[in-house]
């Protein structure tokens, strides 16, 4: 067992904050020693990491109490939660961290910037135009389809789908030192392909096309460069081979 000095020091949390959680019944010892000195179990330290993951998602320290006395309260199940939850804010600030480095290369004077996309995301407007510029380049009711089908699906599930898609583009990202035709790189692309079918199923001719629009219009181009400048290029290569190996094979 740990004593409060030794918890702190794994922690980071103050001695004093400790013996808060005690005094309002958030955290108690696992063991009181005569003297006063408490001591802290795996259960206690389990306990407390829950406390802090819940203080990462700003809940107050009474919502957090009810959580973990509530009589259907499972550890693993919270953990779970926690993790979705982490990879949510992760997706998040990597945005925000796109939004910087595109506000700095604007203010340097490198390209011009919007005021709405100053502040990331997509607004309703903007995601109109967007289906609207789709419907002139692809048929219209598969672009209209897959705007329904993107709606349907809830919140939750549209955010763990982008971070599904965060995920592809990191794990190229980190394969950019492998050939483009690599084994490994190109499981990464039927990856990104397979993604798709959240939304459609695109022919292999617009597998390319897609890869192309990521190198020639700046708004797909700059999202992927802020990963690193030489993911565009990269991805574009490796479609095209992912694409001759499926028309090979058919």
């Amino acid at each position: 067992m740990l004593t409060v000095s030794e918890v702190s020091q794994v922690t980071g949390i103050t001695p004093r904050t400790l013996h808060y959680y005690h005094e309002i019944g958030l955290l108690e010892p696992s063991h009181v020693a005569e003297n006063g000195y408490r001591y802290y179990d795996q259960d206690a330290l389990l306990r407390l990491q829950q406390i802090l993951l819940y203080r990462e998602l700003e809940l107050p320290l009474s919502e957090i109490r009810r959580i973990l006395e509530s009589k259907g309260f499972d550890l693993r199940t919270a953990l779970r939660r926690h993790k979705r939850e982490i990879e949510k804010k992760i997706g998040r600030l990597r945005r925000l961290a796109a939004t910087v480095d595109e506000t700095i290369h604007h203010i340097e004077g490198g390209t011009a910037m919007s005021e709405s996309r100053m502040f990331g995301g997509f607004t309703e407007k903007e995601e109109k135009a967007y289906s609207a510029e789709a419907e002139s380049m692809y048929d219209g009711e598969t672009v209209r389809e897959s705007n329904r089908r993107w709606k349907s699906y809830g919140t939750d599930k549209q955010e763990q789908i982008i971070e599904e898609a965060n995920r592809i583009y990191d794990d190229l990202r980190e394969l950019l030192g492998e050939e483009p035709d690599a084994p490994t790189v190109q499981a990464c692309i039927r990856r990104w392909r397979d993604h798709m079918e959240y939304f459609w199923t695109p022919s292999l001719e617009q597998l390319i096309g897609l890869a192309e629009m990521y190198n020639t219009d700046d708004r797909f181009k700059s999202k992927l460069q802020s990963l690193d400048p030489k993911l565009p290029a990269f991805m574009l290569e490796a479609v095209r081979h992912y694409v001759a190996a499926q028309r090979e094979s058919s």
